[in-house]
Formats: C-alpha cells, sequence, structure tokens
C-alpha cells in the first residue's frame, strides 16, 4: 500500500466526494453536491450539482482506502447540517421569510464548520487555513 504523504500547506492536497439524493434546492434544482476537503486544515467547500449532471461521469477517481475515514466523516457531518439547517419536508421559505433551501445555506453550513474546533488538530479549519 502506498502512504500519502501529508501535505504542507492547504490545498496541495484534497479529497473529493458526492453526496447524493439531496432534496431539491436552489434555483436549479440542484440535487447532489461535490464536496472537496482540503487533507491539511481540513476545510470543506460544498458545490452543489444534478445527479445526473456529466461531470459526475467524466471526473477520474481514485479510491485510496486511506482516506476513507475523513471523506465518511464530512458526508455525514454534511448530512447532519443539511438536516438541522433546512429541515427536511419544509417550504423553501417559512412564514417568517426563512429559507430552508440548503444550496442557499451553503455559506452558512461552511462557516460552521470552518469555525468550529476539530478534536484531531485541536484547531478551526479557519485558523489552520488562514493562520
Amino acid at each position: 500500500m502506498i502512504q500519502i504523504q501529508e501535505p504542507k500547506s492547504t490545498w496541495k492536497v484534497f479529497h473529493m466526494v458526492w453526496v447524493t439524493t439531496l432534496p431539491r434546492g436552489g434555483d436549479r434544482s440542484y440535487n447532489a453536491c461535490l464536496v472537496l476537503v482540503d487533507r491539511y486544515s481540513k476545510t470543506p467547500m460544498f458545490l452543489p450539482f444534478h445527479e445526473d449532471d456529466t461531470a459526475m461521469d467524466t471526473m477520474i477517481w481514485t479510491y485510496h482506502p486511506q482516506t476513507y475515514d475523513l471523506s465518511e466523516r464530512m458526508i455525514q457531518t454534511l448530512e447532519d447540517m443539511i438536516r438541522r439547517f433546512c429541515a427536511y419536508g419544509l417550504e423553501l421559505n417559512d412564514s417568517d421569510g426563512f429559507t430552508h433551501d440548503w444550496c442557499t445555506l451553503i455559506p452558512a453550513q461552511e462557516l460552521a464548520y470552518k469555525t468550529s474546533v476539530h478534536s484531531p488538530t485541536g484547531q478551526t479549519p479557519a485558523i489552520l487555513e488562514n493562520g
């Protein structure tokens, strides 16, 4: 098994994983999310997609079992954040004007994740990424 070297700075090595079968969201009714996670800082980027988008079929994928845990944790975290922020089954905008559209809330979801202390590093991804 080839050992993956730990990166020395941000966004030199990152993980990519698809999260699919999400509720429709955004003005283009996205139902999937490409999650990129920086291996150094653990900073995520959430990019909405359509599950039938050709990008899902045309990308070259390499499977590294050593990175599986980080990807799985990120999927669980993203799905949990979507459930908490968006409350599955609610109208996209409630009577008070709050949105429950996960695509609209991606910046808030990323900020919440980036500013939470992570136990492996003892730091927030924002501090590791920006210093």
